[in-house]
């Protein structure tokens, strides 16, 4: 193998490893009643990929991710799978990912930049969700917005700000 190849090699690998672990973190869920959008831990990992392998790897560890569910591999929240739940009240937060992923990779990698790229990232994410509750659920935005943000908030400000802390920290080249 040429040193290029190798490299390719490592890229893939490591996209490869962050969509699943986007999965594994499908698995780790609370339900909340009155939402059809349980707690994951997806998006720590979505902002994981894109801070620590950068926007382009980011993206394409979600739309591997995304591709697996699509599949039918049961890799979405709670073990689901398939094209359904890219249709479902859940689709629109998982279309998110893929932005979530690719904004969390931009900037310096630093604390401050990371967090505001995350921060950017969730906003997508909240919006594409919120709308996508409103389609397929035919709840009106205030109720949307009720069962399918604002509950999530404080965690997902958690992970915003952990996701931020490690990618700032943990240096690519030795991962």
């Amino acid at each position: 193998m040429k040193g290029g190849d190798i490299l390719k090699l490592k890229t893939m690998t490591r996209i490869s490893i962050m969509a699943a672990l986007t999965a594994v973190g499908a698995f780790i869920i609370i339900p909340l009643p009155g939402s059809p959008v349980p707690v994951t831990l997806q998006l720590l990992f979505t902002f994981l990929a894109g801070g620590l392998l950068g926007a382009k790897g980011g993206f394409y560890s979600q739309v591997i991710y995304i591709l697996l569910g699509s599949a039918g591999l049961p890799v979405f929240a709670g073990g689901t799978g398939g094209i359904g739940a890219l249709v479902g009240p859940t689709a629109g937060y998982i279309y998110g990912f893929l932005i979530a992923g690719y904004l969390a990779g931009l900037g310096k990698r630093n604390f401050k930049t990371k967090v505001l790229y995350n921060f950017a990232g969730l906003g997508i994410v909240y919006i594409l969700g919120t709308i996508g509750l409103m389609i397929y659920t035919g709840l009106g935005f205030q109720k949307a917005l009720m069962s399918g943000v604002l509950p999530f908030i404080p965690g997902d400000l958690l992970k915003v700000a952990l996701a931020a802390y490690l990618t700032s920290k943990i240096p690519i080249d030795k991962l």
